[in-house]
């Protein structure tokens, strides 16, 4: 493998050379057993259409830092996928996988070691399953992709078919990195922000620093999360050795499939109720409060005006979504093109909603740089995949954390608006810690 090339803000390896990918079906094994016995980089990838893969290995990878990074990353990747010979079926073509972080200017500094502005890595050994079929594919620049297929066929022979998800490590002890009174003081800054004008929404989160009671498994933590959010997408980003990006996040950002586009507002949440009758009432609350339709109706609003470029773009009903422990609006948008158009430039055109910036976007940006007493990283980020032909799928990676050995950082956020009241955004956003959170802590009873 060539040595990574720095060119204006991007490292490239691998560019310039034909890409083998070969694959051929296999029995079912276990995913996260596959990731326990495998080198970083790590990928898994789920969504809720079934679509599931686990990678392994770097043929090739494209970083990039700056304003400039969803350009730099398609342009040095349409270099790189410019020459592909697959032999193996739609679903194993060749893919770049990775996210960006939130901000421009992101360095990637502790817990976010080996996360730059942007990465996406081309895995070596890749497994896809599909809704009958389990697929091996391999991907090679150096011609050896069908023997190297073999190779790996007899190494992945052993793995179980199934493998039980592990206990959770346990939780020792847990920091705010926004206590309160500091919170309480952040929302009332924002609220009189927002009345003096200039500023619509924002959103600003916190994180929860968490020791852990022994060294985190990542795959397995992500395997668990099926359980509990199987209508979720769940995401493992792991460059090196060390710190490790996770999560389910209910969100997509946005999903390119030839000249379709399909994205979604999800803003506005309530928790769920300890019964039917309570469940249904906090989802009136949902569906009536002015607060959270207000919310909500700012991110639909400008989802379209900023996919309106691309195609004809069309709006459906709103209407709650219900996870495990919380609710949220949602309204489906979907465009069709009226040209071409990589869905990078759509993540870049959509990259940060209002849902996790805010609006005027710029102005919300900064108000959260100057806020939050943490580095977002890539919580909140696009965060997902795209193919030689432009095609690909993110998500708004929120419901997640970056955790390494025993410490884990998680993060949550709400949407702040004029009528914000301190004691309610508190109060909403600490259930959006539970999805990982629940994976990390030992069962009462252990």
């Amino acid at each position: 493998m060539d040595t990574p090339r720095r060119d204006g803000g991007a490292a490239v390896d691998g560019q310039g050379r034909t890409l083998v990918s070969r694959s051929r079906r296999i029995s079912d094994v276990s995913f996260s057993a596959f990731l326990a016995d495998r080198e970083a980089p790590r990928v898994r990838w789920t969504a809720p259409d079934g679509t599931e893969i686990a990678a392994a290995g770097s043929t090739a990878t494209v970083t990039a830092d700056g304003q400039d990074r969803f350009e730099t990353v398609r342009e040095r990747a349409d270099r790189l996928l410019a020459d592909v010979d697959v032999d193996g079926p739609a679903a194993t073509r060749p893919r770049l996988f990775g996210g960006f972080a939130f901000h421009a200017d992101h360095e990637p500094a502790p817990p976010w070691e080996g996360f730059p502005a942007a990465r996406f890595v081309l895995p070596r050994v890749q497994l896809t399953r599909t809704a009958d079929e389990t697929w091996l594919t391999v991907t090679s620049f150096e011609g050896d992709a069908p023997a190297a297929l073999e190779e790996e066929r007899d190494a992945v022979a052993d793995l179980p078919s199934m493998r039980a998800a592990g206990d959770p490590p346990g939780v020792d002890a847990t920091r705010r990195t926004t206590p309160r009174e500091e919170w309480t003081r952040m929302i009332e800054h924002a609220t009189e922000r927002i009345a003096a004008g200039g500023l619509r929404k924002v959103t600003l989160a916190t994180a929860l620093s968490v020791e852990l009671a022994r060294t985190l498994p990542i795959p397995e933590a992500v395997e668990r999360l099926r359980r509990t959010y199987p209508d979720c997408y769940r995401f493992l980003i792991q460059p090196t050795d060390g710190p490790g990006f996770f999560g389910a996040p209910p969100e997509r950002l946005v999903r390119l499939d030839g000249q379709q586009v399909g994205t979604e507002a999800l803003a506005g949440s309530v928790a769920r109720g300890e019964t039917p009758e309570e469940d249904a009432a906090l989802a009136d609350t949902l569906r009536d409060g002015e607060k959270l339709r207000e919310e909500h109706e700012i991110v639909v609003d400008a989802i379209r005006e900023w996919l309106a470029p691309f195609g004809e773009v069309t709006v459906g009903d709103r209407a709650v979504r219900k996870l495990s422990n919380i609710q949220h609006l949602r309204t489906p948008i979907s465009a069709t093109l009226s040209g071409d158009a990589h869905v990078l430039s759509l993540v870049e055109a959509l990259h940060p909603t209002p849902a996790v910036g805010g609006l005027p976007r710029d102005t919300a940006l900064a108000l959260i740089r100057e806020t939050e007493a943490f580095e977002r990283g890539w919580y909140a980020s696009p965060v997902g995949w795209f193919d030689a032909a432009g095609d690909g799928e993110f998500t708004v990676a929120i419901r997640s954390a970056v955790a390494d050995g025993r410490r884990a950082t998680l993060f949550a956020g709400n949407g702040i608006v004029a009528d914000s009241d301190p004691d309610e955004e508190w109060a909403e956003v600490q259930p959006k810690f539970r999805p990982v959170l629940d994976e990390l802590e030992a069962d009462a009873d252990e």
